[in-house]
């Protein structure tokens, strides 16, 4: 079991309010392993040492979207509202592969207030604070093409860290048919 060692405590957080339109189901039911994608994902964070997991989305004991199909920013704008301050450690509900060692290293990192990989921006560290809650508020006055978590990273002066060579592939998201059976396969 991978844990992260930082001295921040980390809150767990499961982007899962997307509809799914592209998989045709909800992607947080999908089976991976035994468990359902949301069961999973709330392992893997657990195991990355973040305490405790929140699911965001409209589903029951999870922390509803007031701004439904607004995307991840819309989801995020929400959990800042419903939140005090924190360490947040992000992750969608749909990449399978995603390990409890990736994200320990990310929840680890304590450098900036927005934290991920290279090329991806979610998994994600981010840190909630007031500055956070006034870029979210100032991305969701935007059209919404332009409401995305590259602008909110940006915005905060992210840290892109490398990724592993061999780490690559925990990082594809499912989100169609085809996508789910080629991960499964």
């Amino acid at each position: 079991m991978a844990t992260a060692e930082h001295n921040t405590p980390v809150t767990g957080l499961i982007l899962a309010g997307g509809r799914s339109s592209r998989m045709g189901r909800d992607k947080a039911q999908l089976r991976w392993q035994g468990l359902t994608m949301l069961e999973h994902m709330r392992r893997q964070l657990a195991q990355a040492g973040a305490r405790p997991v929140l699911v965001s989305g409209d589903r029951d004991g999870a922390i509803a979207d007031r701004w439904p199909h607004a995307g991840p920013i819309g989801a995020l704008t929400s959990v800042a509202d419903a939140l005090d301050d924190a360490e947040l450690l992000i992750v969608p509900v749909d990449m399978p592969r995603l390990s409890a060692a990736l994200l320990a290293r990310l929840a680890a990192n304590e450098r900036a207030a927005a934290v991920h990989y290279a090329d991806h921006v979610l998994p994600l560290r981010l840190r909630l604070d007031e500055t956070t809650r006034q870029v979210l508020r100032a991305l969701m006055a935007r059209p919404p093409r332009e409401r995305r978590l590259r602008a909110l990273v940006q915005a905060l002066h992210g840290v892109a860290l490398p990724v592993p060579v061999d780490a690559r592939p925990q990082l594809a998201n499912a989100n169609t048919p085809e996508q789910w059976q080629e991960m499964c396969a």
